[in-house]
């Protein structure tokens, strides 16, 4: 397809595509999403190696939240059956991040539910963000507290942070469909205030609220024009008890294109799936790490993810490598005064066991169906 020609070219010299080129590949059939997948993949390959970066959600504070985001199973008024507690204390959160990280994640993502965190919940943060690095020599640490105020994030920054989320979620002209209690203004502000105070910017989307295609791309060059070091794609969970229960919009061959589209658009820039991946794109996960290079390991705020094991060997299955604490993430141009000492700079890195390994665990004796009394499996 001349159309994947081109976005591979484009996506090599750091171009985005038009509007036009993006909206077009969220419009290609199924009988192209294999092209489509071999075309973003090279431009992730080309920019990020075979490697798959670990990130490791902790979550603060669950549940309770007083806005009213449409899709959130801890937002106001929320009948989902989900855990609810409050803060959790700087040593109880050190202790559950240090499982993500001898998992292998090489970030630590520490999230609270509600508007927006107050002085003294920033003061809190602190606390656990210099635990946890206090421990762990070298891991990452982003924060996601909701809407910040002048100064928070100097202050978190100051306590080791090394970056901040705050996701657009979908495009300006759906966002009161799916918010009332703040705007779409009100985000862009915020990722702005975490990046001028020297915090890595992390702003991604959802989809499957019932967006149409113009939404998806809307939102996704307007993230480019935010220039965030990396975007979660998030697919939509719909939780019973939420609003958007009964949006399950979303197949795993959409999901595909979604991802593949986010690569054309932010060839450069790490692009994470994030919640909704087990639950939308299932079997054909392992496709997807042809277009993004990170991945939450584990499981997520308030649903349960693939086990960690299994996210493993997924990646050395598919013919990729965790990315070691040791690397850097970005390419070379995109990180502040170049390279870090010992990073790889947008090199592929040292291998990890070889997914040829023998497998004894997989083989199990049939005791079931003909020649048994146990029905057989089907």
């Amino acid at each position: 397809m001349d159309l994947l020609n081109t976005l591979v070219d484009k996506g090599l010299r750091r171009e985005p595509p038009t509007r036009e080129e993006a909206l077009a590949v969220l419009a290609t059939s199924d009988d192209d999403l294999l092209d489509v997948v071999a075309a973003a993949g090279k431009v992730r390959r080309h920019w990020f190696g075979r490697r798959v970066k670990l990130n490791y959600l902790v979550n603060l504070k669950s549940g309770l939240c007083p806005e009213d985001c449409s899709y959130c199973s801890q937002r106001l008024g929320s009948k989902a059956g989900i855990l609810k507690y409050t803060w959790l204390k700087p040593e109880e959160a050190a202790e559950v991040a240090a499982a993500g990280l001898a998992g292998g994640a090489k970030r630590v993502c520490l999230v609270a539910s509600g508007r927006g965190p107050t002085d003294r919940d920033v003061e809190r943060v602190s606390k656990t963000i210099r635990a946890i690095k206090e421990q762990h020599e070298g891991v990452e640490v982003c924060a996601c507290l909701g809407l910040l105020s002048e100064g928070q994030a100097e202050r978190l920054r100051e306590a080791g942070a090394d970056a901040y989320n705050h996701n657009l979620n979908t495009s300006e002209g759906m966002y009161g469909d799916i918010t009332t209690t703040h705007t779409y203004a009100d985000r862009v502000d915020t990722v702005n205030k975490a990046h001028a105070a020297g915090l890595s910017p992390c702003s991604g989307l959802i989809a499957g609220m019932g967006e149409s295609d113009e939404d998806l791309v809307d939102v996704v060059f307007a993230l480019r024009e935010l220039n965030p070091d990396s975007v979660p794609v998030n697919f939509l969970i719909p939780f019973e008890g939420t609003p958007l229960a009964q949006e399950w919009n979303l197949t795993p061959q959409r999901c595909l294109r979604i991802l593949a589209m986010v690569r054309f658009v932010h060839p450069d820039v790490e692009v994470r799936i994030a919640g909704g991946r087990e639950v939308h794109l299932r079997t054909l996960q392992p496709l997807a790490l042809h277009l993004a290079n990170s991945i939450f390991l584990g499981d997520y705020l308030t649903s349960e993810g693939q086990a960690g094991r299994a996210d493993l060997e997924m990646i050395a299955d598919a013919g990729f490598e965790v990315e070691g604490a040791d690397q850097v993430t970005l390419p070379e141009h995109r990180v502040p005064g170049g390279c870090h000492e010992g990073g790889a700079c947008g090199t592929p890195a040292s291998p990890v066991p070889s997914a040829s390994t023998p497998r004894t665990d997989l083989v199990a004796v049939r005791r079931r169906g003909a020649g048994t009394d146990v029905a057989p499996n089907a």
